[in-house]
C-alpha cells in the first residue's frame, strides 16, 4: 500500500494524522484498526441510547443538547473512519498487483481479499 492512510485520531492542534507507506499490517495500522473498531462500536451504542431517549419523549432541553453534542462527535468519528476505509478500498480496486494472494487461478477475474473474504 503506497498511499497515506487517514488515521482515526487528530493531532493536538486538531489536524488530521496520516500513516505513510507500509503494508497495512504494522503496529500503527493494527492500533488504528482497533481504534476504528472501538469508535464504530461506541457509535452503535449511542444510536441505541439515542433511540431510547427520543422514544421516551420526556427529555429536557439539556438532555437533548447533550445528545446532539454526543451524536455530532460520534458522527465525525464515523465519517473519518468511512473516509479512511473508502480510500483504502479505492486503492485496492486500482492496484493491478492485488490479484489472489494464494496464486490460485480465479477464472480471469481480478479477485480481491478484504478481511479474509473474497470480493468479486
Amino acid at each position: 500500500m503506497d498511499t497515506a492512510r487517514l488515521l482515526p485520531w487528530s493531532s493536538p492542534e486538531g489536524k488530521p494524522c496520516f500513516l505513510l507507506g507500509g503494508t497495512g499490517t504494522g503496529y500503527v495500522s493494527r492500533l488504528a484498526d482497533r481504534v476504528e473498531a472501538e469508535q464504530m462500536d461506541s457509535a452503535a451504542e449511542l444510536i441505541e441510547d439515542a433511540g431510547g431517549i427520543l422514544a421516551g419523549r420526556s427529555w429536557t432541553p439539556g438532555e437533548l443538547h447533550l445528545l446532539a453534542v454526543e451524536l455530532n462527535a460520534h458522527l465525525a468519528r464515523v465519517h473519518r473512519v468511512s473516509k479512511s476505509r473508502g480510500a483504502r478500498l479505492l486503492q485496492l480496486e486500482s492496484d493491478p498487483d492485488a490479484d489472489d494472494e494464494d496464486g490460485e487461478d480465479d477464472g480471469g477475474r481480478r479477485g480481491r481479499r478484504f478481511r479474509g473474504k473474497r470480493c468479486g
